[in-house]
């Protein structure tokens, strides 16, 4: 973990979900991504998170899950708020040391000590968290927000009209090693990848 009195990222200055974003989105790894290159992610494979970041698959559109949790995500938020009295905001951050390494926030407070995830999930992911666990599929995204904020832990907010779960999540420095290194030789092959589809187009 690193001192915060000199932040181990950035901030940039745009908004989620706009195409800025998406383009440096597709520019690094997210910690969305962290569970596909953690091989722990039941949606997608490494070898489609690879396709879609050399530009070879084109972004697949928001199944009505997702899309429910993003209209829910700002009411969540202000749950949280309400909730805990930090006030947080969504910014998106980028690591200072590997500068592919990223992550949408959810929400972190202005002086940059507390960041929460958000998740509006289906019964059995709620119940899980209810039971005081972060589902298996979450915890390398977890891990990967902390790596880039160098935080020791982050609040983990998983919401429903009915019933709301606030779980506190430690930093993980031997998991975050393992991740960070699967990262690296992810990140390497999207490189490289990239490169040779260059190379041949140019022929």
């Amino acid at each position: 973990m690193q001192d915060l009195s000199i932040k181990p990222y950035q901030i940039l200055d745009f908004e989620q979900s706009t195409e800025e974003w998406l383009s440096w989105r597709r520019g690094g790894i997210g910690a969305s991504d962290a569970p596909v290159v953690m091989g722990l992610s039941p949606w997608q494979k490494a070898g489609e998170l690879l396709l879609l970041k050399t530009g070879q698959q084109a972004e697949r559109p928001a199944n009505s899950y997702m899309q429910r949790g993003k209209d829910l995500e700002p009411l969540a938020r202000e749950a949280f708020i309400r909730h805990t009295g930090i006030e947080v905001e969504p910014v998106c951050v980028q690591s200072m040391d590997h500068t592919w390494m990223r992550a949408s926030l959810d929400g972190l407070s202005p002086d940059g000590r507390q960041v929460v995830e958000i998740k509006c999930p289906g019964e059995k992911d709620h119940q899980f968290a209810a039971s005081g666990c972060v589902p298996e599929k979450y915890f390398p995204q977890l891990q990967h927000i902390l790596a880039v904020t160098g935080l020791a832990e982050i609040h983990y907010w998983s919401f429903r009209f009915d019933h709301t779960v606030l779980l506190k999540v430690e930093r993980d420095e031997s998991f975050i090693a393992d991740l960070i290194e699967k990262e690296i030789d992810f990140w390497t092959r999207v490189c490289a990848t990239a490169d040779g589809l260059a190379a041949f187009t140019a022929l």
